[in-house]
């Protein structure tokens, strides 16, 4: 394939999965998802403290805050952060009680924004019923709380689970990584697990790996392009607080959040994008020009 014909082919993705991004509503969607997460963040979080609290682990809650907001710029994270440790520090009636019950239930509408979203960017719209797709957005949040204290017991244990490793094995004593650069990796890590999960099984026309990864990585990588742009538009043109007053840090976690939204729809209709290309015959035309 010469040059040239690569660069119209790339064209003509992009062009697909920019004109389908417009025609399936994906700014609205955008807003729904990140005004969802938003709404989640919250329960999500009460449900996961609460739930180390159940498992005895209640001195977790602080290093699960951290690994949820360790990718984000610190200048939206941190007056989030402030607002969620202080709704954690109220005392809660306990890890089966109909309010944590709820923080489930309203914790999993994030999942479903998402998956409405993904599902309009590859045109395939969910067909389980409400029931089997509200458990499955359950299993997500159970799934992503369980794993966040795994990962957090890790952290708070390292440096002891380390001298364990090191005296059955004294070269890995040269291997040792600053905790803070596991922790961001980790993090990361838990992040790239998230956005595969929800391509993945999300959406009705469940792609394969090789399907599915290009989208994941334009996601990711335009995630850290946007985040230290939007970092330095706030240090340099913004007044969100002059505008906002005390709800400047929710409303810059929102656009944050929108701009995130954005992009992981971006990476949905990229992959869709790709597959038509290779095989036309795959995707039905859903009359918005995809």
């Amino acid at each position: 394939m010469t040059v040239q014909n690569t660069l119209t082919k790339t064209w003509t993705i992009l062009k697909d999965a920019t004109a389908h991004f417009g025609a399936s509503d994906g700014w609205a969607m955008a807003s729904h998802i990140a005004l969802s997460m938003i709404m989640a963040l919250f329960p999500f979080l009460i449900f996961t403290t609460s739930l180390a609290g159940f498992l005895g682990y209640e001195a977790q809650s602080g290093a699960i805050v951290d690994l949820v907001f360790d990718t984000w710029p610190d200048d939206i994270a941190n007056p989030i952060v402030r607002e969620v440790n202080t709704v954690l520090a109220e005392r809660h009636a306990g890890f089966m009680s109909a309010a944590i019950l709820l923080a489930m239930f309203f914790a999993s509408n994030g999942v479903e924004a998402v998956r409405a979203g993904l599902g309009r960017a590859y045109s395939a719209p969910s067909t389980k019923s409400f029931v089997k797709a509200r458990l499955q957005s359950l299993v997500f949040v159970g799934c992503g709380a369980v794993l966040l204290l795994a990962m957090s017991f890790f952290m708070t244990f390292r440096p002891q689970l380390f001298e364990m490793a090191v005296r059955s094995l004294p070269f890995l004593a040269k291997l040792e990584v600053p905790l803070v650069l596991l922790r961001f990796a980790m993090a990361i890590g838990v992040l790239l697990f998230a956005v595969f999960a929800c391509h993945a099984w999300l959406p009705a026309g469940k792609g394969t790996i090789s399907e599915i990864w290009p989208g994941i990585l334009v996601t990711l990588v335009l995630w850290v392009v946007c985040a230290n742009i939007f970092t330095a538009y706030l240090h340099s043109f913004s007044d969100y607080g002059a505008t906002f007053a005390g709800l400047a840090g929710i409303m810059v976690a929102l656009v944050f959040l929108y701009l995130m939204a954005v992009i992981l729809l971006i990476g949905g209709e990229l992959n869709a994008a790709l597959a038509h290309a290779e095989n036309p015959a795959r995707w039905e035309d859903d009359g918005s020009g995809n």
